[in-house]
């Protein structure tokens, strides 16, 4: 089943995997996937409702003319799903760990905990100028995912103090002793600089999953 959510000329995608009652988990998926067609097997035992978004440019949502793709757009598309839902428990892989780590920081009252999983996305940005980039979209790609969405989330110009912004806002307003979980083996700069923040935890998948069902 999806729900259609409008977002200003945007129709957002969120499906809903899983029926049930409690505390929903709500899906992000990589750069350049979309959401899965059921709940994953690693994520069965998850005790309430799964929902999965696709985000602007991917999977059934809206294609935007032009790109213009950033973090804080595909956050602006979460925050949206989060709305909808209420409250959620947030897992993210690659690109959507990114935004779910956002998330826990700008919406820690409806956050219950943030995953973050390995997969396709942005690496971040240097503390220091890098070497600028030409990157050109093929314009006769098909999409979703839309070609300029590549371009534009597979790199970023924010340094690792970005991230680890969100992080110190969600440790401190959360209600949650630790509010965000680390399952990744690849780690980006972004990635590396917030596992060394208090009130982040390196885990299973498996454990994260039991940790944040028995707070919800």
């Amino acid at each position: 089943m999806i729900h259609w959510l409008s977002h200003y000329k945007v129709r957002l995608a969120l499906h809903e995997l899983r029926p049930g009652d409690g505390c929903p988990l709500l899906l992000l998926h990589a750069l350049a996937e979309r959401s899965p067609a059921a709940v994953p097997e690693e994520l069965g035992k998850w005790p309430g409702p799964v929902h999965a978004l696709d985000f602007t440019g991917h999977g059934a949502s809206s294609v935007p003319r032009g790109g213009g793709y950033t973090c804080e757009l595909l956050l602006s598309d979460a925050d949206h799903a989060l709305a909808h839902l209420g409250e959620a428990t947030v897992v993210g892989r690659g690109l959507g760990a990114y935004i779910a780590l956002l998330l826990a920081g700008a919406r820690h009252q409806h956050v219950r905990g943030a995953i973050l999983r390995d997969g396709p996305g942005l690496a971040g940005g240097s503390a220091l100028p890098g070497t600028p980039q030409i990157l050109t979209a093929d314009p006769f790609a098909v999409a979703p995912p839309d070609p300029l969405a590549l371009v534009e989330l597979s790199t970023d110009v924010r340094p690792p103090d970005y991230a680890t912004a969100y992080v110190r806002q969600a440790v401190q307003l959360s209600e949650l002793e630790i509010p965000i979980r680390v399952c990744a083996s690849e780690r980006p700069q972004w990635l590396r600089a917030v596992v060394e923040e208090p009130g982040v935890e390196q885990s299973t998948l498996a454990d994260a999953l039991v940790r944040y069902a028995e707070v919800t």
